[in-house]
């Protein structure tokens, strides 16, 4: 089931990249990635999703995700098992 999640992930990480018009036509601009990385940040911000949501599925996939998750955030949770 993993696997079938992550190639959807994947390929919705995809169409955020390659058709990032559709997206800002579809969904609307964002005022925050416009304002704070200037003009044409919500294009930006749309491809860094994607491409983001491409390697969290990829790390997911593989099994890497709980290995990165719990090396990150470990020391919080540390007294609790």
């Amino acid at each position: 089931m993993k696997y079938f999640v992550g190639i959807f992930v994947m390929v919705v990480g995809s169409l955020m990249v390659i058709k990032t018009q559709w997206f800002v036509s579809n969904f609307g601009h964002s005022e925050w990635a416009e304002t704070k990385i200037g003009s044409g940040g919500t294009y930006l911000l749309y491809k860094v999703l994607g491409i983001t949501f491409i390697i969290l599925a990829l790390m997911g996939m593989t099994g890497m995700l709980g290995e990165v998750i719990f090396s990150v955030f470990g020391r919080l949770f540390s007294g609790l098992a």
